[in-house]
C-alpha cells in the first residue's frame, strides 16, 4: 500500500468517528459540531492530498482508483444520510430530496461500475470534470451545514446541479463502454 493509498484509508477510518459527532450532537454539546466539522475538513484535505501524493510519487497501483472514490463515496453518502436524520438537531435542515438525489447517483455508479466489471472483466475509473465539480459542492454543502450557514441551501442546489449532470454523463460513458464496438 502507498502513501497515497494510505491517505485514503485514513479518509474511510475518519467516517466512524464523523457519525459518532453527528449522532451525540445537540445544543448542550455544542462541540461535538466543530469536532464533526474539523474530522470532515480534514477528510476533504485528505482527499486534496492523496492526488497530490499519487502524482508527485507518482504512485499507481490496482487500488487507488477504487479506494479513493469509494472513501469520497462512504464519506458524503455517510454525511448526507446523519445530516439529514439529525436535521432537528441543526439551525439549517438537509431536505429529503437532496439526500436521495446524491445517494441515488452514487448508488447508480456503483451498481454501474459493478456491471461493467461483470459484463467485461475490466473497469478503469476515470473521474470527469463533472464528478470533481460534484464532489466539491457536496462537499461544501456538508461544511456550510455544519457551520449552521442559513444559506446553506445555495450550496445544496449547486450540488443536485452538479450531481445530476454527473449522473447523466456517468451513465453515459457507462452504456458506452458495454455497446462493445472495440
Amino acid at each position: 500500500m502507498r502513501y497515497a493509498n494510505k491517505i485514503s484509508a485514513f479518509r474511510v477510518i475518519l467516517i466512524p468517528f464523523f457519525i459518532a459527532c453527528l449522532i451525540y450532537y445537540n445544543q448542550q454539546n455544542n462541540y461535538l459540531r466543530h469536532v464533526a466539522l474539523l474530522i470532515f475538513f480534514l477528510a476533504v484535505v485528505s482527499d486534496a492530498v492523496d492526488g497530490i501524493v499519487a502524482r508527485l510519487n507518482k504512485e499507481k497501483t490496482a487500488i487507488g482508483p477504487i479506494l479513493d472514490p469509494l472513501a469520497d463515496k462512504l464519506l458524503l453518502m455517510s454525511a448526507y444520510i446523519f445530516l439529514f436524520v439529525r436535521r432537528s438537531a441543526f439551525a439549517v435542515q438537509l431536505p429529503i430530496w437532496v439526500v436521495l438525489v446524491v445517494i441515488s447517483r452514487d448508488a447508480i455508479i456503483l451498481l454501474g461500475t459493478f456491471l461493467i466489471f461483470i459484463i467485461r472483466q475490466d473497469v478503469k475509473i476515470i473521474p470527469s470534470s463533472w464528478g470533481k465539480m460534484t464532489t466539491f459542492f457536496q462537499m461544501a454543502t456538508v461544511i456550510a451545514l455544519l457551520l449552521e450557514f442559513k444559506h446553506s441551501n445555495i450550496f445544496w442546489y449547486f450540488a443536485v446541479l452538479f450531481t445530476l449532470i454527473s449522473a447523466i454523463d456517468y451513465i453515459r460513458r457507462g452504456l458506452s463502454l458495454l455497446t462493445f464496438n472495440d
